[in-house]
């Protein structure tokens, strides 16, 4: 193996799974929208959760949810059209 392959194999291998994580859909109940995250950070029992929405950057808390993994097609699409509402 030359050497320049074997220096790109760790940048390839990162980037491979660095698109295999987890996607959610989190709504609000309250409000009804409706956000796009990779990571929700839950805080015990209390029901709240925080998390950066992929489509706006926005960090958000919300003190009730409904948060449920999604697909990665479904979380491209809704990325790509700009959801949150």
């Amino acid at each position: 193996m030359s050497p320049k392959i074997s220096l790109l194999m760790p940048v390839l291998l990162f980037a491979s799974l660095a698109g295999c994580g987890s996607h959610y859909m989190v709504r609000d109940p309250q409000s009804g929208t409706t956000y796009y995250t990779t990571d929700v950070d839950r805080e015990g029992d209390s029901g709240v959760v925080k998390f950066t929405d992929d489509a706006t950057g926005s960090r958000v808390t919300i003190q009730q949810s409904e948060v449920k993994k999604i697909s990665d097609d479904e979380y491209d699409a809704a990325i790509k059209r700009g959801a949150n509402r």
